[in-house]
């Protein structure tokens, strides 16, 4: 995996579920796969965009995306 290619972002209040620390979970999206990866412990989760859409509940709605660029 590239560092240039693919940027790391951290999910603000996400658990890890196997060691518990919070705050410790990143998402990453290479080629279509979004990679979850906690940096406390060796657990990482795989789920394409299909799966995702599919975990998501029916009325749930994203309230926005944080771009660090834009806040410069």
């Amino acid at each position: 995996m590239s560092l240039s290619s693919t940027k790391k972002r951290f999910i603000a209040g996400a658990e890890c579920p196997k060691c518990k620390t919070l705050d410790s979970i990143a998402l990453t999206l290479e080629n279509g796969i979004e990679t979850l990866t906690c940096v406390a412990c060796d657990f990482t989760q795989t789920q394409t965009p299909t799966q995702a859409k599919s975990a998501t509940r029916q009325f749930e709605q994203m309230i926005g995306v944080f771009d660090p660029s834009e806040h410069k």
